[in-house]
């Protein structure tokens, strides 16, 4: 038995109290079933949009998709989008159907859904209708399509991404035929918008299973971006080097946490290296300033994928300084946290690590140089030593009087480099002082 919210319970009841069949479907019955809270409830019902509207005259209602049958349905807190039984017609622009049919039977509608386990249904009287064998495949960890898997992926090119994001996140497999369809199709995802490819990206990149999805299916991520295709199989000469640089980029992705802005670097990090690679006199690789060149390439990706300004901004800069060294004393810390922000500081540490980590071994172990810089991170933090313009003991305004307009802010910074060296010297009267000596 399914815990239906009381409010989704709501609207089944009144639906079923007038006639209807009703039923919630697809993800949340899903998730119920392996025990995981729902992020939204979905309703299926034969009763026609008109009828739904009718119904629920008292209830706030939103016509979100009327013209497929769907309308959504204020119910209490809780928004429920409850949709006609319906029977696609063709599809196409790969993404949406030409035309709908609606009809009586929800084993029809469960029958247009993308993947077995999503093609359920469930209500308390009838139990689970579950015509695709949904239940079976949710327990032995699949993702299988519902009917012919060309077809499904030729209606819909972006449910080629939410496979392998499902794979990803719930740690499934996909099923042969499946499997084989997806590289087959997977050319149709250069029909999608670019913000439907970016949010199943980001989704997928943070799934558990992301190394093995990375790894089977890297071409469809090379689809919408092309220049991780430069990475695929090259190959990086030198003891230090224990993958070409795409295996290196797919477990440095699995090996840090799983946030987006910090997998989304990984995925991202070495797209320099392709330009840069030179052997040297010993035929070893070197990559000199593909961090920088990386960097410009990450925020064209970006923007071509129509990323959020911070993410862009964010994303892009991780990359391009992806390879400084991590700091070995206190000054360089206190420099680093300067130069970086302190939350880009505790996220180069963690990139440092993940990209140490896909080195071979005797390259890869930098945990006692983390530990010191982390420990030091924090003391700068508690003991508030100074580190930016804004806690120096002067401003602009203190120095107006001695300093030409134009000196002011390499003064300051001058001040700034003083005080990172030596903190006890963060005072006024010190440092204006040492400005009056300097002039």
């Amino acid at each position: 038995m399914i815990n239906i919210p009381k409010d989704v319970e709501n609207v089944l009841n009144i639906l079923t109290e007038n006639g209807h069949k009703a039923y919630v479907v697809g993800g949340c019955v899903r998730d119920s079933l392996m025990g995981r809270e729902p992020d939204d409830w979905d309703v299926t019902t034969d009763a026609s949009p008109k009828r739904i509207k009718e119904l629920f005259s008292s209830f706030r209602t939103v016509d979100t998709g009327i013209e497929h049958g769907t309308v959504l349905i204020v119910s209490g807190k809780t928004p429920v989008e409850a949709t006609t039984f319906r029977i696609d017609g063709e599809y196409s622009d790969n993404r949406h159907p030409d035309s709908v049919t609606f009809t009586k039977h929800v084993e029809d509608d469960l029958a247009r859904r993308d993947f077995t386990i999503n093609a359920m249904a469930y209500n308390h009287k009838d139990g689970i209708i579950d015509p695709f064998g949904g239940k079976n495949d949710l327990e032995n960890k699949i993702i299988r399509s519902v009917g012919a898997p060309d077809r499904r992926f030729n209606e819909d090119a972006l449910r080629i991404m939410r496979a392998v994001r499902f794979s990803s996140v719930l740690g499934f497999t996909i099923e042969e035929n499946t499997a084989e369809s997806i590289i087959k199709n997977e050319n149709l995802l250069g029909s999608i918008a670019a913000e439907r490819l970016t949010k199943e990206l980001l989704k997928l990149l943070c799934g558990d299973n992301v190394y093995d999805v990375l790894t089977k299916f890297r071409s469809v991520i090379g689809v919408f971006i092309p220049e991780l295709k430069l990475e695929f199989d090259f190959a990086q000469y030198g003891k230090k080097h224990a993958y070409d640089v795409w295996m290196h980029t797919v477990n440095t992705v699995s090996n840090i946490e799983n946030d987006p802005v910090l997998r989304l670097t990984m995925l991202l990090h070495d797209t320099g290296k392709i330009a840069t690679h030179k052997l040297d006199e010993n035929g070893n690789s070197t990559f000199r300033n593909h961090a920088a060149v990386g960097g410009v390439i990450a925020e064209n990706i970006l923007r071509r994928l129509k990323f959020s300004k911070e993410y862009i901004n964010t994303v892009s800069f991780l990359v391009s300084v992806h390879d400084k060294e991590v700091p070995e004393t206190r000054i360089q810390v206190k420099e680093y946290i300067r130069d970086l922000g302190e939350k880009n500081f505790i996220r180069l540490m963690k990139i440092r690590r993940a990209d140490k980590s896909a080195l071979s071994k005797g390259y890869s172990n930098i945990a006692d140089k983390l530990v010191f810089a982390y420990s030091t991170f924090d003391e700068v933090m508690n003991n508030d030593e100074p580190y930016s313009l804004k806690q120096l003991a002067v401003d602009g305004n203190d120095l107006k009087k001695t300093v030409p307009a134009n000196e002011i802010g390499d003064t300051l910074n001058f001040l700034l480099e003083t005080v990172i060296k030596y903190p006890e010297k963060n005072d006024r009267a010190i440092l204006l002082e040492l400005v009056r000596k300097s002039v």
